[in-house]
């Protein structure tokens, strides 16, 4: 399992996400999520028990319902760095080859938890982002291999569970 972490502190994420990537045009396409101002990647909070991987997935599903991800790097991730009054945040990078994006309404909040998405190229994906995750974004262009595409062929494989193997 292939990892990387921006700083260790030692602490633990406490958030989960996903780099999602779709192929058009030979080129890869992330998913990027608009709350007020704020462009990101699709994560929340790991629940009690739950690990890392699995509650990036589900929170890909609850906030996009986007279920047909294919971790198809395995369980590499980054780490971002804490920042005063963050969580450390753990971002997985998958691939979603067909499943349409659908800002469901969350329960808590009665409305979508954000206002706009996009498949955006990695390059634009940089001009989005907030600086803290500027890191993130380039790890993701880095493992990816931009801008070609995974050596196997994108399935719509359900996601992988962290004891499967890659």
């Amino acid at each position: 399992m292939k990892t990387a972490s921006l700083r260790d502190t030692g602490a633990g994420p406490r958030k989960a996400g996903v780099v999602v990537l779709r192929p058009h045009g030979g080129e890869w396409r992330c998913l990027l999520l608009r709350a007020y101002r704020n462009w990101g990647f699709p994560k929340g909070e790991i629940d009690p028990g739950e690990s890392p991987l699995d509650a990036a997935a589900r929170e890909v599903l609850e906030e996009t319902s986007v279920g047909d991800l294919d971790f198809c790097w395995g369980e590499t991730f980054i780490d971002t760095a804490p920042r005063t009054g963050h969580k450390i945040a753990r971002y997985y990078i998958a691939v979603s080859p067909g499943a349409r994006v659908f800002l469901p309404v969350s329960a808590e909040l009665g409305r979508p938890e954000h206002h706009e998405f996009r498949w955006v190229g990695l390059a634009a994906a940089k001009t989005l982002l907030a600086p803290a995750l500027q890191p993130v974004i380039a790890w993701a262009a880095t493992i990816a291999g931009t801008p070609h595409l995974p050596a196997r062929p994108v399935s719509a494989a359900p996601a992988r569970r962290s004891n499967d193997a890659p």
